[in-house]
């Protein structure tokens, strides 16, 4: 069986570094945080001004006016800043967030990621991902490895608009993990329950399957 979304994140928080300052994006990202020990000393930073997100707050204690970047009613912690958007992308952009996690629709071979946009459908708009992906000094993805229809979304081009060009390394779906190298993607974690050979055919491009390759530890 293929990973739950609370499995992607947990296993993504396993690359998270002790005060590693950390943006989380809409989806399965925001999971992450629920698996982030607070020893660790990691700061959460959202695009909208603010560093040292908490937990999602309880029915009594939910405060309309503090919300992260999607919306989303949120607490601060001990030590939190809050600051100007403008200030925030600063920070994004001169290179002081060390990882985001971003949900994606496609991923290609080049790392390439499309993450904002299907054409003909409402947008909002592609909010601070296309930042993201060029500021912070690293990028993982959190996805779905197929469609609802079993369609890959691991490809050998993007056919979506893209977000960013290149910068993506690693990707966490609920089929494994996979780096992205000069050669392509290298499956190096599958799922406890699938086969490397089934996380391959599931994928619209060649995977190297890594002779270290190994069950996800989740």
């Amino acid at each position: 069986m293929p990973l739950t979304r609370e499995q992607i994140a947990k296993r993504i928080s396993q690359e998270v570094q002790p005060n590693y300052v950390v943006n989380l994006g809409i989806g399965i990202p925001t999971l992450v945080a629920n698996y982030i020990p607070e020893s660790m000393g990691v700061m959460l930073q959202s695009e909208n001004g603010l560093l040292g997100i908490g937990p999602f707050p309880l029915e009594n204690e939910v405060d309309a006016d503090l919300i992260n970047a999607g919306k989303q009613t949120v607490t601060a912690v001990k030590g939190a800043s809050f600051f100007s958007s403008s200030d925030s992308f600063a920070m994004i952009r001169g290179g002081h967030v060390d990882l985001t996690v971003l949900g994606a629709m496609q991923v290609d071979q080049e790392g390439n990621i499309a993450n904002w946009m299907i054409p003909g459908k409402m947008i909002k708009g592609m909010g601070g991902a296309m930042d993201l992906v060029a500021g912070a000094q690293r990028v993982i993805v959190a996805m779905q490895h197929t469609d609802k229809d079993g369609t890959p979304k691991l490809l050998k081009k993007c056919t979506l608009p893209l977000t960013g060009v290149k910068c993506i390394k690693k990707i966490v779906t609920d089929f494994g993990v996979l780096d992205i190298t000069p050669q392509g993607f290298v499956l190096i974690e599958h799922a406890p329950d699938l086969s490397p050979e089934q996380v391959v055919s599931a994928t619209g491009a060649s995977v190297e399957i890594s002779k270290e390759c190994r069950p996800m530890k989740i």
